[in-house]
């Protein structure tokens, strides 16, 4: 088992089971001589037999998972064998019954545990009444150990359950952590990639482009001028200057906006459209002089509320819209699939259908805008999204 908060537990239970087994053998050893040659010999190798077979779980820890159930079965099974044999020579022996107990609640299939310690507890009290005569303390005894046996197997496999949901949600809660580590660092670079390429258009691409156009009429005021060709040498590595740095601010730009939010969001709605299903049909602005951030943010809503009218919506049609002007502006995303309940939503536990949306409001939140979902069930859902249009919060 990996390690946990109950591990320690566990350890102790085995050590403490490990300790017990040693002490009721050592038990029957000191019983030996007081049996006949034969019988003493013979409970000797049985004894011994039971230790080495006993000491034989670390390999059985080691077969691979596949066969160790098989494997655990073969080794208990051997082990009640020799214990057999050992109480029919020596009473004392059906002490061990009661580490058995705990063996076979742990290592044997559900129904077939109980069952062992049913047989084991009849096998015990049988000999300790041939032994020493039936009595109701030689029946009463292992009786009460099968049940306090059975109630602690019980309380053990209780605790091992759930020590090992607690690992599968650790896991789940590390891998998740991991995850969302990985996507704000990804959101991060592309956040700072827009950046850059925003403040490069804005600072080095624009100077550029002034220091060509100003070169180029200084050429054609006075063409035969001494030193025309120093202007003109220089216009050209201006343009070819600006031409780079242009190619650089598209490798810095999301890819998916090479050609600005509008064409963008018509490559979404084409994608998500089905012949014969979902059928998206967008309407932007012939052009979208939005800040690089402010694109990105809004490509990264649309994809995720077009998400969710796939999965949940049941819809075969859905509209992207985007108006725009100096102050606000605004994306909606409409379609006419089965609707929800958003007050439902937003009391809800936050399943898998509303982190779609819950993570729209967020990135919304980050730009300073507003997000109003008007929905119903059984008529559609439309979203809208406003926004500052010189916005320049947002990820990625």
């Amino acid at each position: 088992m990996s390690h946990s908060a109950l591990t320690p537990v566990f350890v102790g239970l085995r050590v403490g089971l490990h300790v017990l087994i040693a002490g009721l053998l050592v038990l029957v050893l000191v019983r030996l001589p007081a049996l006949p040659p034969p019988a003493a010999v013979a409970g000797l190798v049985l004894v011994l037999l039971f230790a080495a077979v006993y000491s034989s779980s670390a390999f059985v820890r080691r077969v691979p998972s596949a066969r160790r159930r098989t494997a655990a079965t073969a080794w208990v099974t051997a082990l009640a064998l020799i214990w057999v044999g050992l109480v029919v020579l020596v009473p004392e022996a059906a002490y061990l019954s009661f580490p058995l107990f705990f063996l076979f609640l742990h290592l044997l299939p559900r129904w077939l545990g109980p069952l062992a310690v049913v047989v084991t507890t009849a096998i015990a009290i049988l000999a300790l009444g041939l032994h020493q005569g039936f009595s109701v303390a030689a029946v009463i005894g292992p009786l009460i150990g099968a049940g306090v046996a059975i109630l602690l197997g019980l309380g053990y496999r209780a605790l091992a359950q759930e020590a090992a949901e607690r690992e599968a949600l650790l896991a789940e809660l590390l891998s998740t952590r991991d995850r969302l580590a990985e996507t704000e660092r990804e959101q991060g670079a592309l956040a700072e990639r827009a950046r850059l390429a925003r403040e490069i258009h804005d600072t080095v691409a624009q100077g550029l482009s002034s220091i060509q156009l100003l070169l180029h009429a200084a050429e054609r005021a006075d063409p035969d001028r001494p030193g025309i060709e120093h202007v003109r040498l220089a216009r050209e590595t201006a343009a070819d200057s600006l031409a780079e740095t242009r190619a650089f601010i598209r490798e810095l730009t999301p890819p998916a906006l090479d050609a600005g939010l509008g064409e963008a969001l018509r490559r979404l709605g084409e994608a998500q459209s089905t012949p014969g299903g979902l059928r998206v049909e967008v309407e932007t602005p012939p052009s979208l002089d939005l800040p690089m951030d402010l694109q990105t943010a809004l490509l990264r809503i649309a994809q995720g509320a077009i998400a969710n009218v796939r999965q949940h919506a049941r819809a075969s049609r859905a509209s992207l819209t985007v108006r725009s002007d100096k102050e606000e502006t605004v994306l909606v995303v409409a379609d006419d699939g089965v609707g929800f309940d958003p007050a439902a939503v937003a009391a809800g536990p936050g399943g898998g259908d509303s982190f779609g949306l819950r993570a729209i409001a967020e990135r919304v939140a980050q730009l300073d805008g507003t997000l109003d979902v008007d929905s119903a069930p059984g008529r559609g859902t439309r979203l809208t999204v406003t926004v500052p249009t010189r916005s320049t919060g947002g990820e990625a």
